[in-house]
Parts: structure tokens; C-alpha cells; sequence
């Protein structure tokens, strides 16, 4: 019987010719087929043989024999089951499994290649001029549709801006005692809710300027609202939150009262089957829309310690959910809305308004107000799921008050105290070096238009 050494069937021995580069595809316990030599594995299997020591054969022929039927044609010991890594070659792989696992460390490889040449802008691309926007942080009045016009407040009077063409329409005014105080495009964006100040929930036909329906039911401000499909949620300063059936004559489907101050946040998850508030006693709610009728809550969450308006869902993950709290907290806190946990907090040392996630890299944009000197008034754009900055814009000279993204989920606009409505490329694909445009296009880009 041939005495085989240990080291060579050994799966952690290699040569130790420094030189050679070895691939190690597969697991060291489960046999790699495509580093076996399946055909002389064939010919052992299916020849019979049998041992013959015959006496004329000298040692020195039986040495010879030996190497042949233990080595391969390299010298190297022959396994048919082979755990060892093999010099890299550029022999294709025969295994879909190996192709497969290449194509994902190509993509990601390449992915990080694309973030590393990612480049932030350092300012605003446009400003817009937002005379007698409400200095309140409890109000959203401010929403860019899916037809690309950009609805906002200013006072009592609620103008349209149409992204491509630069034109200003103005859906409606009001007397100088009221005033709106929530705003929301349906789905189709050819309707838009409005709430107000003296508790009136109003919908709009946005292309004649009409009024379609007034819908009853609150008792204070209408500080949020939120369409999912043919049901307009509304969320109010008499705490509670009104789901209208906006096809029906009897609007009012259910009515639930359990937040203990005014609901300020309001957001649907993209598929339509969940429902965060947020309101100002600090508490997030996460309700089943199957099951709000019986006024059951999934979940309640209270590690906040301020207000809670800022509240979007993650374009990625369904069941993920970012929140950010008033001035005493500042936190950014990520919700697991399946498992009802907290997957990460991290603390921004300044009042969050507004919360955008970006639809082209894992990351979120935050609009923030009072706070320290170095955190205040800016927007910061964070790293998902790390949630380490990755830059921030400190162009607003008061609080932001409002945040939303484009259509397109390239272009992010926020609204300030100081009267001025900023447009941001911040999300979006990778960027070119635009550092050889002319100094007259960078000019121009950054002209200052009023909306009225």
C-alpha cells in the first residue's frame, strides 16, 4: 500500500513559492469541483484494478508508477476531492455559483467606486423668494407633486411653482385671520388637501383653481395630512387623527384619539398599509390601515424627548421608518416598524423639522432648526445605515422649517425662516467635476427668483 504524507491532502498547506496567487472559491470542507481533474478521476473510478507486485519490476520503476497515478501533471499530489486553492489562471469557472459570487463583489466593488467619486455641491443651485412663510415648526406646508409643481404656504395665500417651466400660479387666499397650516398632493397630483387654522380641511382641483369638497370633523388646526390612494388622513390640534373616505358622501371613516397632544406628523409607508403619527406629547404611533377603525395601535414608541414632526419612510426597506424630534431631543432615531425596535439614534444637537430619504444611495437629508451655534439652521446629509455624516449646508440664515424631495429623487428644496426657499442637488447618480464651467453659468444658476 503507497504511504501518502499528510501535507499533501493537508486544506491549509500551500508551495511556499511566494510568487504563486491562489483562489480559494469554495468552502475548505465541500469538495471544489472546478479544481478537480474530473476526467482522471473517471478513469480511477471505473478501471478495475488489481495489485500485482511482480518481481521483476525494480524500485526504481515502482517509484516512477507511483508518481504518475499520485501526481498531476504539475507535480502536485492528485486528490478527487480537492479543499485547496489552485493558482489563478484565466480559465473561466464552471460553477455558477463562483460567477455569481463574482458578479457581486464586481458590483459592489464598482458601487463603491461610484460613492467615492460622488461629489456634494456646496451650495444651492436655486433661491426662491418665500415672503411671509410661517415661523412655525408645527405646520407642513410645503409639497412637491408628482407632476413636478411644488405647492407652499406663504401666509394666507398658497401658490403653485412648476419645476420646468418656472411658472407661478396661485391656487388660493384666504382672509387675514386664517391661514393654511398643512398641505398635501393626492397620488395622481391633481388634487391637493389643504387644512387650516381654524380647523376647515378643504380639497383643490389643482389645474382650474376650484374647490371640490370641505370636509368636517376637527375642532382645532389641521397641522398634517396625508393621502393614501382615495383616503385622506388628517391629523389635528384637538389630537386626534381622521381617516376620510374622500369618494363617499359620509366621509368620516374612523376617527382615533389617542395621542394627548396636537398630532403634528403625519406619513403613510409606500405601500399603503401603515401609518406613522407623530404628535407633540413626543410619541410616535405605528398603526395597521386594516385595523384603525378599532383604534388599535401596532406600536408606540416614546424615546423621544420633544416633539415629533419629521417622520419618513425608507424607499428600501418597507418596514423601516427615520423620525426626528424638537428642539430638547434632536435626535434622529431609526425604527424596525416589524420588530417595533429602535435600530439606531444618533444625535444631531439641533431641532429636526423635515427628514428626506435619498432614492439613489442609502442615505437621508435632515432640516434642522434651534440648536448649538455649529448645528443650527443647516441641512446634513447621513450615511445609511451608519449613519456617519457624510457632508452638511449651512446656507440659511434663519431655521428650516420644511423639506421634500422632487419627483425624480434628485433635487431636495427646503424652506427657511428667513424667507427663502433653497434647491439642492444633493441626491441623485454620480456627479461630473463641474469645476471647469464658467464662472457666468455658475452665476446664472444661482438667480433669485420671487414667487410672486
Amino acid at each position: 500500500m503507497w504511504e501518502l504524507k499528510p501535507d499533501w491532502y493537508s486544506p491549509t498547506r500551500l508551495p511556499s513559492d511566494p510568487t504563486t496567487q491562489y483562489d480559494f472559491p469554495g468552502d475548505r470542507f465541500i469538495p471544489n469541483r472546478s479544481l478537480m481533474d474530473l476526467d482522471q478521476a473517471h478513469c480511477l473510478l471505473t478501471t478495475t484494478t488489481k495489485k500485482v507486485f511482480n518481481p521483476n519490476f525494480n524500485e526504481v520503476y515502482r517509484q516512477k508508477l507511483k508518481d504518475k497515478l499520485t501526481l498531476d501533471s504539475e507535480g502536485r499530489p492528485f486528490r478527487m476531492l480537492v479543499f485547496r486553492g489552485s493558482p489563478k489562471s484565466s480559465r473561466r469557472s464552471i460553477r455558477h455559483i463562483d460567477e455569481m459570487q463574482r458578479e457581486e463583489v464586481e458590483a459592489l466593488d464598482y458601487s463603491t467606486k461610484q460613492y467615492q467619486f460622488r461629489k456634494l455641491p456646496n451650495r444651492e443651485t436655486r433661491i426662491l423668494d418665500a415672503p411671509n412663510i410661517k415661523n412655525d415648526y408645527y405646520l407642513n406646508v410645503m409639497d412637491w407633486g408628482k407632476n413636478y409643481i411644488l405647492a407652499i404656504a406663504l401666509g394666507s395665500e398658497l401658490y403653485l411653482w412648476n419645476s420646468e417651466n418656472g411658472g407661478v400660479q396661485k391656487l388660493l387666499q384666504v382672509g387675514a385671520n386664517d391661514y393654511p397650516t398643512s398641505l398635501a398632493w393626492s397620488g395622481d397630483a391633481k388634487t391637493m388637501a389643504v387644512g387650516y387654522i381654524n380647523s376647515r380641511l378643504q380639497i383643490w382641483d389643482a389645474e382650474t383653481s376650484k374647490l371640490i369638497r370641505s370636509l368636517e370633523g376637527h375642532n382645532g388646526r389641521v397641522a398634517a395630512t396625508g393621502w393614501n390612494g382615495h383616503i385622506l388622513t388628517s391629523g389635528s390640534e384637538d389630537k386626534s387623527i381622521i381617516n376620510h373616505d374622500v369618494r363617499a358622501p359620509n366621509n368620516l371613516t374612523s376617527r382615533i384619539k389617542i395621542h394627548t397632544e396636537e398630532v403634528c406628523g403625519l406619513k403613510w409607508s409606500s405601500r399603503g398599509n401603515t401609518l406613522a403619527s407623530g404628535g407633540n406629547e413626543n410619541l410616535i404611533y405605528i398603526w395597521e390601515a386594516s385595523k384603525m377603525s378599532s383604534s388599535n395601535f401596532l406600536y408606540r414608541f416614546n424615546d423621544h424627548c420633544a416633539a415629533v414632526k419629521a417622520l419618513a419612510w425608507c424607499p428600501y426597506q418597507s418596514d423601516v421608518l427615520a423620525s426626528g424630534g424638537g428642539t430638547k431631543d434632536g435626535c434622529i432615531k431609526i425604527w424596525n416598524t416589524q420588530k417595533g425596535t429602535c435600530i439606531s439614534s444618533i444625535d444631531t444637537k439641533a431641532q429636526i423639522c423635515g427628514l428626506e430619504w435619498n432614492r439613489h444611495h442609502k442615505e437621508i437629508l435632515s432640516g434642522h432648526g434651534f440648536g448649538t451655534i455649529e448645528h443650527r439652521n443647516q441641512l446634513c446629509l447621513w450615511r445609511y445605515p451608519s449613519m456617519t455624516k457624510v457632508g452638511d449646508f449651512r446656507r440659511h440664515a434663519s431655521r428650516v422649517l420644511h423639506l421634500c424631495q422632487s419627483p425624480d429623487g434628485i433635487t431636495a428644496v427646503s424652506a427657511g425662516a428667513d424667507e427663502t426657499l433653497r434647491f439642492w442637488e444633493v441626491f441623485g447618480p454620480p456627479t461630473v467635476d463641474n469645476s471647469r464651467i464658467s464662472d457666468l453659468d455658475s452665476f446664472l444658476s444661482l438667480k433669485t427668483s420671487p414667487l410672486r
